[in-house]
């Protein structure tokens, strides 16, 4: 590719241009100055809005980007649950209309959307909005609805926490992520992480970025930021799968309330960072094998990796700082801009949102019921059983049925423990392994898998199941050998 001047209005913002392409660009001092100081100023917005903390009067603390997103839900009250309503009820609607009425007649956006559509997602759009229609009624106006809907254990653990908290994440999320996807972050992460990340996990040093986003703000923006990064063309199918199922891990605000239930509080620090350890060596194993092994070297555009993209910076030298570094200021100078950015961003959320939405309430809150209803999942433990007795796990019957009940729920795993404890003493090793084995499990259908889905990411319904089981046996012995030599 011959030098190219930043003039030539057709680079400017080329979402597919790889970095070898950035490398031949050349820049007049006056787009570098420009370049320069918009990396610096709308890196330095996306790293503390996503990374930076906010600290409360109580003393409590939350991400800059948890606070932005928990005030705009405020602004609504009780109404965001009739936002949710309105927004579950227009996909039902829409699929309707260009499934079964238009049938493809008039080709347009709406129809792109919702032109894979078959009688599942039929299925699941009605009882999508079944759910958060009666949980909204129930709620807002006190009308009598049943237990098996509305319970703190099912519904009210989908419908306010992941599907009103999803809708905040979209809303913010698609105004800041430009700041931290488009402007020279990358460029720098890349460079820095592509000789660890890429023999390790195969996947390009930018992955480190969605893994970060997923432990300090949201899984649920891990998988966001993933797919996005996806159809710019920055990740391959495989690589994009393996980065969502693998590292989009749970918050560490989330894991602390989930190692105080389990009665582990007092070791916090040092279960959160033994679980840190055990995501990132369980997806080592993961990317090697099936389905993930299996799956494409193309990228969202039909274009194919080769080797040598494979390749990248395959060792640290004394030119990657600065290599990264004008990487980060040419990005930054053929970027649209950010008004554009930020409504282009707006725009595709606001297309994918409802489906995502609907998704979460008709899978999340049906894997709940099925949880507190049905012994489905405590038969499922026996599956594990045997696994847990061989690692000399303590009381592997007791904690058994906690192990596949995580693919509802990541917090269903200590609820269930906790209930198996009422009638049988578990012990404290034991409970600091169902902590670390939940926390690494990371596909769960009340958020997660379910988000994976509604955004059309490249995998299957029966493969995030595959998934699932593949990262909960290769945890087993991890966490096994944690709690033996650790507590």
């Amino acid at each position: 590719m011959e030098n190219l001047n930043l003039d030539v209005k057709d680079l400017i913002d080329d979402p597919d241009m790889q970095s070898a392409e950035l490398d031949e660009i050349k820049l007049s001092r006056s787009k570098t100055v420009k370049g320069l100081i918009l990396f610096l100023v709308c890196s330095i917005i996306g790293i503390v809005v996503f990374f930076g903390s906010v600290t409360h009067a109580d003393g409590s603390s939350e991400t800059v980007f948890s606070f932005l997103y928990n005030s705009f839900l405020n602004l609504f009250g009780q109404g965001v649950y009739w936002i949710l309503v309105l927004l579950i009820g227009l996909n039902f609607i829409l699929h309707v209309y260009c499934k079964y009425i238009d049938k493809g007649k008039h080709s347009n956006i709406l129809f792109d959307v919702y032109s894979n559509d078959n009688v599942v997602h039929t299925v699941l759009f009605a009882l999508g909005f079944f759910y958060v229609l009666v949980y909204s009624l129930w709620l807002t106006a006190g009308v009598d609805a049943p237990e098996l809907i509305v319970g703190d254990m099912t519904g009210g653990n989908v419908i306010p926490p992941v599907c009103k908290g999803v809708f905040g994440i979209i809303i913010i999320g698609a105004i800041f992520m430009p700041f931290l996807l488009n402007y020279g972050v990358l460029e720098i992460i890349g460079v820095l992480l592509e000789p660890l990340m890429r023999p390790l996990f195969k996947v390009p040093g930018k992955a480190a970025l969605d893994a970060t986003a997923s432990f300090v703000s949201s899984s649920s923006l891990g998988v966001l930021i993933t797919n996005r990064l996806w159809k710019n063309n920055v990740y391959t199918e495989k690589e994009m799968v393996a980065i969502m199922t693998g590292f989009s891990a749970v918050s560490i605000g989330f894991a602390g309330l989930v190692i105080e239930t389990a009665g582990c509080g007092k070791d916090f620090a040092k279960i959160y960072f033994i679980s840190f350890i055990m995501v990132f060596l369980v997806e080592i194993i993961m990317v090697r094998i099936p389905p993930i092994r299996w799956k494409k070297d193309v990228f969202y555009n039909g274009k194919e990796q080769t080797p040598e993209d494979r390749k990248g910076e395959a060792k640290y030298t004394s030119k990657t700082i600065p290599t990264g570094c004008r990487r980060a200021v040419k990005r930054a100078a053929i970027a649209r801009g950010v008004p554009k950015d930020i409504g282009l961003s707006l725009k595709d959320s606001v297309v994918i949102m409802p489906q995502v939405l609907t998704m979460i309430s008709a899978i999340g809150v049906s894997a709940m019921i099925i949880a507190e209803y049905t012994p489905i999942f405590t038969w499922l433990g026996y599956i594990f059983q045997p696994l847990l007795m061989v690692c000399q796990v303590p009381d592997a019957a007791a904690i058994a049925p906690s192990m596949p009940v995580g693919l509802a729920e990541m917090f269903l795993p200590v609820l269930v423990m906790n209930g198996t404890a009422a009638t049988v003493a578990i012990s404290y090793q034991a409970r600091v392994f169902v902590c670390l084995v939940s926390m690494v499990q990371i596909i769960f259908f009340s958020e997660t898998a379910t988000v994976m889905l509604a955004t059309k990411s490249p995998i299957k319904f029966w493969e995030l199941l595959v998934c699932f089981l593949e990262r909960t046996i290769v945890a087993i012995p991890m966490a096994a050998v944690a709690i033996h030599l650790l507590f």
